[in-house]
């Protein structure tokens, strides 16, 4: 049973990782919901993360290869660092600042108190209004290329936030974007490249915690599902740039909130636990 909940649960993980919906959510009610009705736990969320990372990664490799090329050539001083890419390489590194040093100072926080499911339902009907307004507001009119320093440690601290499960990395990195009037489609391109040192770091520190201790899943029913993760993942990601790029977030920002109030009553009438 275990081996199929794993495959359930990296399924999942595939399919909401990229959206602004919270996979960390999705995982945390979903494991509540099968059989054995239980938390996945921070660590095999984490783990799976690497699956969807790596395939963004993948998708991105020319842009990737690119950035890290004219980023190594800025500190030789080969490239200029007003050079689109080798900007962008600095601006990745600022932006995954804020995330790491959080992460660090709240672990215990990150793996008990703010992984209750009610307050998974809380942070999926506000920051899906969050989102709401954002959309409704911003500009839509800021390029990738014009991404400054102050913005992306704005882009980096929205990022900090999905250490909270319901928040969602991609939500929130992509509402701060839209509020400083970036279009959708580069809110969402740099939330990608962002989270790139953000969840490398994490899921390979829990890999190394995990080691002898994992949790629900052994190792190998985490790593099953962090294949499953890598590519439902990469075809999600193809299919989200194209999404946002003629339309709204509005069918997210509904389904966060009606996923939030059914959160709620389940919670209410005791259907799962918190």
């Amino acid at each position: 049973m275990n081996w199929f909940e794993a495959a359930i649960l990296g399924l999942v993980q595939g399919l909401t990782e990229f959206l602004p919906i919270s996979s960390s959510a999705h995982l945390r009610i979903v494991g509540e919901l099968l059989p054995n009705a239980q938390d996945p736990g921070a660590a095999f969320t984490a783990i799976t993360q690497l699956g969807t990372e790596t395939a963004v990664v993948v998708f991105f490799w020319g842009d990737i290869v690119r950035i890290v090329r004219a980023w190594f050539g800025s500190l030789r001083g080969r490239v200029s660092r007003q050079d689109p890419d080798a900007r962008m390489g600095w601006l990745v590194i600022v932006g995954s600042v804020p995330i790491a040093v959080l992460g660090l100072l709240f672990q215990d926080q990150i793996e008990s108190t703010l992984r209750s499911m009610w307050l998974v339902a809380t942070m999926l009907v506000v920051f899906g209004v969050f989102l709401a307004v954002a959309d409704a507001v911003g500009k839509h009119t800021r390029r990738l290329d014009q991404l400054t320093v102050p913005h992306g440690v704005l882009f980096g601290f929205a990022q900090a936030l999905a250490l909270i499960p319901g928040v969602s990395r991609s939500g929130g990195t992509i509402t701060a974007g839209l509020l400083m009037g970036y279009s959708r489609e580069a809110a969402a391109q740099y939330s990608f490249l962002l989270a790139i040192p953000a969840v490398f770091g994490s899921g390979l520190y829990q890999l190394g915690s995990s080691l002898g201790d994992w949790g629900p899943y052994d190792a190998g029913e985490t790593a099953l599902a962090t294949v499953i993760a890598f590519l439902v993942g990469f075809a999600i990601i193809g299919w989200f740039l194209k999404y946002v790029s003629t339309r709204t977030y509005g069918v997210f920002v509904w389904y966060r909130i009606l996923l939030g109030m059914l959160l709620f009553i389940l919670l209410g009438f005791n259907v799962i636990s918190a």
